[in-house]
């Protein structure tokens, strides 16, 4: 806690006062500074960031501040964020960066006034980033308390009265295996190849052809997925095949409901088997009112991925411009 008017630093997550930052010996560093990791694997995620308060690090982080009172911190940052600092380190058993390292880069600088230009401009790219981040959870958020009330008839939609029926999973859906992908991978392959993770490769060859539910039979156990076209399920895999007459889509969205984790068979490695799944027990309505539901999930869920396209055209656009104007091949500002 902030109490009285000591000055506080961050330190790992953690504040501390004037007073025990001189007793720790701790060096304060100024608003402005750009951070990023000196040892470890952490180097090559090349994760930096600015202090936007007075901070102390530890020794696994390292602080860059200019000298020059006219330079433009946050250019210095974005040309730090663009350079690969990982390509600097020596093989070690414990990667490691130093000063003297990053003090020998050359790099191209503009003027003061050029550099404030190309922060500005790459700045205003965050801020699209950020605000698109935040439209991204926020109807993330919204599809959740969607998928609650709609599939716990909490709310029903307009024209839907009729009475849910309780039905085991083994009722209307029947589970298999997925089997090993070694031999049947192909780069270029027409098919997926989905493991308990998510798409790991494509094939020509398809396990299954219809569309169908999938959920991890090793590992990821709380991850379900819905294929729409054919594909191939590795042996970590579990998939099912929908009988006539029931939505695939409203079981999937079931499936997103079911607290998975609570169904774990094995002390280690998390594992479901095929009967466990289908003894559970759901709450059914009747082929149109689930149809409807699955349509306006379906719906949300089109809207993010569209949104997430969005901000993944925003980044490749963040990533040209930091190439061309950290660079001189785009000027900002008119040359004399």
């Amino acid at each position: 806690n902030n109490q009285g008017n000591e000055l506080f630093m961050k330190v790992a997550n953690h504040w501390i006062d004037e007073k025990v930052r001189k007793k720790l010996g701790a060096a304060k560093h100024p608003v402005g500074s750009i951070v990023f990791a000196k040892i470890g694997a952490a180097i090559f995620l090349e994760r930096k960031r600015l202090l936007s308060q007075a901070s102390c690090i530890d020794n696994n982080m390292m602080a860059f501040s200019l000298t020059d009172h006219h330079a433009c911190q946050q250019f210095f940052y974005y040309l730090l964020l663009d350079l690969e600092l990982g390509k600097l380190v020596s093989t070690t058993a414990l990667p490691s960066l130093s000063g003297r390292q990053i003090g020998a880069i050359r790099v191209p600088v503009p003027p003061s006034d050029e550099q404030r230009a190309i922060a500005e401009a790459l700045s205003d790219v965050d801020g699209q980033l950020s605000a698109l981040d935040a439209l991204i959870a926020k109807k993330r958020a919204i599809k959740r308390a969607m998928m609650q009330q709609l599939l716990t008839r909490k709310t029903r939609l307009s024209g839907f009265n009729r009475e849910w029926q309780m039905k085991r999973l083994g009722d209307v859906l029947t589970v298999r295996h997925g089997r090993s992908q070694r031999e049947i991978g192909i780069s270029d392959g027409r098919y997926p190849i989905f493991a308990s993770g998510g798409e790991i490769g494509r094939t020509n060859s398809f396990l299954y052809a219809n569309p169908s539910v999938l959920i991890g039979r090793k590992g990821t156990i709380d991850n379900p997925q819905f294929a729409s076209s054919p594909f191939w399920a590795t042996d970590t895999l579990l998939y099912t095949e929908i009988a006539d007459g029931i939505s695939v889509k409203f079981i999937f969205y079931k499936f997103c409901m079911i607290p998975w984790k609570k169904y774990n068979e094995a002390s280690g490695l998390p594992s479901l088997n095929a009967q466990t799944i289908e003894s559970i027990e759901i709450d059914l309505p009747d082929i149109e009112e689930q149809t409807a539901i699955a349509a306006v999930l379906s719906d949300m869920d089109a809207e993010i991925t569209a949104l997430g396209r969005h901000r993944d055209k925003t980044c490749t656009l963040k990533q040209s411009m930091m190439q061309q104007l950290l660079t001189g091949q785009v000027r900002l500002v008119e040359q004399r």
